[in-house]
């Protein structure tokens, strides 16, 4: 068994950079432990300085743009404009949780005055939400920068005051590497405590991490397979501990009659299929549509060109799940892109099926195919519909596109789609996350094995507090944000009044 991890650039195939060795289990245990240390230190340092660390965090790497873009290109093919706009994607997400932690009311602190003449008698409660401890994070193969190293998860548990132990993606151990040593390097500037942040490499290393004693939760993005695994050992422990997994994801896009007429429907479609090499969670590989549509869209995805995968095993599995579809009597094979001549490149596919064969054939027609495919799902009614979609498996997003004579039927399937899906969008396409208040990436299994939590947005957050609640204590004993003087000025819930207060 090698004990290195080792990139390689998938147009060529060939070793990127210099091999990482493998984390055994005593660093881990060493790495764990100081985190832990750590933790009692960070999760005391005030709100308002954590969001200046985690600025500068930012910053950092914001100045190191340059080799953390062409080193993650070389580990992952996915070119230089798409990661440049991925790491400022992922600095910005920094920076909003430094507005998170500045505005206050994500600690949800709630106040009740005593009243003795209830029943039962209600003393003093003061309920805040308060951070768990170390969080290990699994960084995600296709977001070498924003699910990774110092993505989502990692900026949302400093964020929280809990430290991070980050376990580096086997294909971009290089990009992870240099990311870590910037995040580092900005820690210690900004002094934060020693050991809030650590990072570990190998797949057994993750094991170890998950049932560390010192680890608290878990933060995961990866194959339904493995987060499975991982999320059983998190649940097995002798203190099981929360694991928060984003998994496979189907993303129905359903295409209304009136639509349909639409010009840019179809080269939208394709457009978001191969985004990426489709290689996103978001990415639209069930497409239910008129007949009449498919054809324009068989063009849409002919005229396209795949590029290489993230990694050889995913451009083996794409090949084969998407052959075996092909050979299958239940498919047509509409079209198919152009394979560019790399190394683990692919072609992007398109097939279709009446309705009534995919929902006597759901479980195997729902397979995720981790690539650039779509299975285009005919319909004569939007009626016959509405059954076939409350059956579908739990996604991260349903999309629906209507015109005005629609409208009626979109909200129908809007309200199926919101019982299997956890973004629900209208005339546009689901690939995209935008990083704001207002986002939920999550949904119902095996999209994330926990639907009521978001992986991205402002409230991701909660995945990493948890709520204490103070019981008729002296005020200058209690959390700042329980003060009655409430000294810095955060919105509060008093007596079930909520404001500034």
């Amino acid at each position: 068994m090698s004990h290195v991890v080792q990139g390689y650039n998938p147009r060529t195939g060939e070793p990127f950079g210099e091999p990482v060795a493998k984390t055994p289990d005593s660093e881990v245990d060493r790495i764990a432990s100081a985190a832990a240390v750590a933790f009692s230190a960070w999760s005391v340092v005030p709100a308002a300085d954590r969001a200046v660390v985690l600025e500068k965090v930012a910053d950092a790497l914001d100045g190191e743009s340059s080799l953390l873009v062409e080193t993650a290109d070389g580990e992952t093919a996915l070119g230089v404009p798409r990661l440049t706009t991925e790491l400022k994607r992922t600095t910005n997400q920094l920076r909003l949780f430094a507005e998170v932690l500045r505005e206050g009311s994500y600690v949800e602190a709630t106040l009740d005055t005593a009243n003795p003449d209830i029943i039962p008698p209600r003393p003093v409660l003061r309920r805040v939400l308060r951070p768990l401890g170390t969080v290990a994070v699994f960084s995600a193969s296709n977001f070498p920068f924003a699910f990774s190293v110092a993505g989502g998860d990692t900026a949302s548990a400093l964020a929280s005051g809990c430290s991070v132990v980050v376990k580096a993606h086997s294909a971009h151990p290089s990009t992870s590497r240099e990311t870590a040593r910037v995040v580092v390097d900005a820690l210690r500037e900004a002094g934060a405590p020693e050991g809030v942040f650590g990072i570990v490499y190998g797949t057994e290393s993750g094991v170890a991490l998950v049932k560390h004693p010192a680890v608290r939760a878990v933060g995961f993005t990866g194959s339904t397979g493995g987060g499975r695994a991982l999320f059983d050992l998190a649940q097995g422990r002798p203190d099981p501990i929360p694991f928060y997994g984003e998994l496979g994801s189907v993303n129905p896009t359903v295409i209304l009659p009136g639509a349909a007429e639409r010009e840019d429907i179809a080269a939208g479609f394709a457009a978001s299929l191969t985004m990426g090499v489709g290689q996103f969670c978001t990415n639209p590989g069930l497409v239910f549509t008129p007949e009449a549509l498919v054809p324009a869209l068989g063009e849409a995805v002919a005229a396209t060109t795949g590029g290489a995968m993230l990694n050889e095993r995913m451009c083996d599995s794409y090949t084969a799940s998407t052959d075996a579809l092909a050979a299958s009597d239940l498919v047509t094979v509409v079209s198919a892109g152009t394979r560019p001549d790399e190394a683990w490149a692919v072609a992007p596919r398109l097939f279709s099926v009446p309705v009534s064969v995919f929902e006597e054939n759901l479980e195997k027609l729902t397979e995720e195919h981790f690539g650039p495919a779509a299975l285009a799902v005919t319909y004569s009614d939007p009626a016959e519909l509405h059954s076939v979609l409350a059956k579908l498996p739990g996604t991260l997003t349903g999309t629906v596109h209507a015109e005005a004579s629609d409208h009626a039927e979109a909200g129908e399937i809007a309200e199926v789609l919101r019982h299997v899906a956890g973004r629900i969008i209208f005339n546009a396409w689901p690939t995209g996350v935008a990083v704001a208040w207002g986002q939920h990436h999550g949904g119902p299994w095996p999209s994330t094995t926990n639907p009521l939590h978001t992986s991205v947005g402002a409230t991701s957050i909660r995945r990493w507090i948890a709520p204490v609640t103070y019981q008729s204590w002296p005020d200058a004993l209690l959390p700042a944000e329980l003060r009655d003087a409430n000294p810095l000025g955060i919105p509060r819930r008093i007596d079930g009044v909520l404001g500034v207060h």
